[in-house]
């Protein structure tokens, strides 16, 4: 017998193989990648990509040593090229030339870690769709990165740019790219190139001047610009045909700029040095909805401010503004205004904590009707029921308000008094309503906005669904739990508000009237909805799902691309996390999406 241990079956292919180490990442992971073309390795602590994820698709993997039946399930040979690889939250300090190895990425997301440069071969990623380098510690953005023709979105927020590439301008078929919270003085003019540039995020840098190249960027729809040192904006910027919001936040600007953008819809100017609005300024907000001016040094407003008949929201917290023109209760649209923090005289402090519609009630008041011939000049009559109705709310305003009264019924008297006028707008708010009165059916060929807000009603009548102009109705804390199929019959309908009544789940009907805007459904017992039908609501911009009961938010409904504005607190679900849903709409749909199942 030998004295020598004979060794065990021999390995042929010793002399062939390298000394292996446990793989950093696991192999069922790889393994899942290979077969769906996606690799999720954020937040594992990582210091460096392991070498087996550059050559996930040029080795042969180790299942195949194992595996060589042709009728195997799990085919190894038909591997799908990885085409997502995230990255983000780790602590990366460099990125490997061997990226270029993954040649079908379309997505490579590596925010929150420590890069201070990416490898040339980066531009190498012909296929490349989405590049997310967002919170990382990059001073230079390399040339290659412009050679990435396919790049949809770049996000670049939170690094130490100062500079940027004047070949920037070559990503020609960009829709989105993150700049904010970097140190850039100044923007290259080859910007004005990305002509299919729908979101330009620039804020909390140093800017000083914006290019007049930026006026090429036709397709622009939001362009944030916030917490820089701007001191005036380029009037070619009017040329910029799709703006529709704009964020000029914590700069120096000390006038209003004049931007006779056709779809500008939100424009945010707070805490700047504006002293003074002018008429031609205002007037060139044609669809103007939101206009915030905040913590400026405005001291008055003109009456100009009428002419911005689309403005539905008007922030002037915290300026020197010390009367009120009268004439801005005429804004047809006007639902919220803020004014606290202004030195106001002759309006009680009382009445500006109960909030817009209290406000511009008094302030219609203060309107004085020009007294008719043989007119004793008295603007309103005197019924019966002791209501006071006002003649010159009917007739100017085509405004018939009879609310706060506690009544059960609406008298006829209040009809009365506006037969025969064209009323757009009728208000029966707080009182004891337990059915719609039937005489508001006079008003079916005018009407567009209703107000039947706390009340009483356990029902809402199909008669409603007559008045075929509507475009804003108001049912907010009754006690209804659906609404009529009729409704659907509202082909103009804008907006509905539905909040603090009983209803359980989204009303069926509302996913059928696709010029639907705003629907206000918080503080209800709502538990479920159904993003595909939400989808089909193309104009649908808010949705106030707050305070119900939805267990889970479905993913798809990150599909819902139109929405600006998604309320969820006060539900019971867990995700998103809290501190998600407070990052805001943006976040939380963004979130969702990357749950859904590829």
């Amino acid at each position: 017998m030998s004295r020598f241990k004979r060794p065990g079956k021999p390995d042929s292919l010793a002399g062939f193989r390298t000394e292996t180490t446990e793989p950093s990442v696991p192999s069922g992971l790889l393994k899942a990648a290979r077969a769906s073309g996606q690799l999720n390795l954020s937040a594992r602590g990582l210091t460096e990509v392991p070498q087996d994820v550059y050559r996930l698709n040029v080795d042969t993997p180790e299942e195949a040593n194992q595996n060589l039946s042709f009728g195997a399930s799990d085919r190894w040979w038909e591997q799908t090229a990885l085409t997502k690889l995230l990255l983000s939250s780790n602590q990366l300090t460099a990125l490997s030339d061997d990226i270029r190895l993954l040649s079908g990425l379309t997505t490579l997301d590596l925010h929150d870690n420590h890069l201070s440069s990416l490898p040339s071969a980066v531009g190498e990623l012909e296929q490349l769709q989405q590049l997310r380098i967002s919170h990382n510690r990059l001073s230079v953005l390399p040339v290659d990165v412009c050679l990435l023709k396919n790049l949809r979105s770049l996000t670049l927020q939170e690094n130490l740019l100062e500079t940027l590439p004047e070949e920037l301008g070559q990503l020609e078929n960009l829709t989105e790219l993150g700049l904010s919270n970097n140190r850039l003085k100044c923007l290259p003019s080859s910007l004005g190139s990305m002509t299919g540039l729908q979101k330009l995020h620039l804020s909390h840098n140093m800017l000083t001047c914006l290019p007049d190249s930026l006026a090429q960027l036709t397709s622009l729809k939001l362009l944030d610009c916030s917490n820089n040192q701007l001191t005036g904006i380029p009037a070619s910027l009017s040329e910029m045909i799709a703006l529709e919001q704009l964020f000029l936040r914590h700069n120096k600007l000390r006038l209003l700029p004049q931007l006779p953008a056709p779809n500008l819809k939100e424009l945010y100017v707070g805490n700047n040095l504006i002293e003074e609005l002018e008429a031609e300024q205002l007037s060139s907000l044609a669809a103007i909805s939101v206009l915030e001016l905040r913590d400026n040094k405005l001291k008055t407003l003109p009456d100009q401010i009428t002419s911005l008949s689309t403005l539905t929201r008007l922030d002037l917290t915290n300026n020197d503004i010390s009367t009120l023109p009268a004439s801005l209760s005429l804004l047809p649209e006007l639902k919220i205004l803020l004014l606290e923090g202004n030195p106001l005289r002759g309006i009680r402090r009382d009445l500006l904590t109960k909030g817009t519609n209290e406000l511009l009630r008094y302030l219609r008041g203060r309107i004085k009707e020009e007294p008719k011939s043989g007119d004793d000049g008295s603007t309103a009559m005197t019924l019966p029921s002791q209501a006071r109705v006002n003649q010159h709310s009917i007739k100017t305003l085509k405004l018939l308000v009879y609310s706060e009264k506690q009544a059960e019924n609406i008298p006829d008297e209040v009809f009365d008094a506006a037969a025969g006028e064209v009323i757009t707008t009728v208000n029966f708010s707080k009182n004891q309503l337990t059915a719609l009165p039937p005489r508001l059916l006079e008003f079916q060929s005018s009407v567009s906005e209703v107000n039947l807000g706390f009340n009483r009603l356990n029902c809402c009548s199909p008669e409603i669904c007559k008045l075929l102009q509507l475009t804003h109705i108001d049912l907010r804390n009754n006690q209804l739990c659906s609404l009529p199929s009729e409704v659907e019959n509202l082909t103009k309908l804008r907006s509905i508000t539905l909040s603090c009544n009983r209803f359980k789940s989204f009303p069926d009907v509302l996913y059928q009237i696709v010029s639907l805007e705003t629907v206000l459904l918080g503080s209800n017992q709502v538990g479920q909805v159904d993003p595909g039908r939400l989808t089909r609501l193309v104009n649908l911009s808010t949705l106030d799902l707050s305070n119900n009961d939805l267990l889970n938010v479905p993913p798809e409904l990150g599909l819902c691309t139109s929405l600006r504005c998604l309320s969820l607190e006060g539900n019971p679900f867990r995700t998103p996390r809290a501190a998600i849903v407070a990052k805001g709409t943006d976040a939380v749909l963004e979130y969702l999406r990357s749950r859904i199942p590829t």
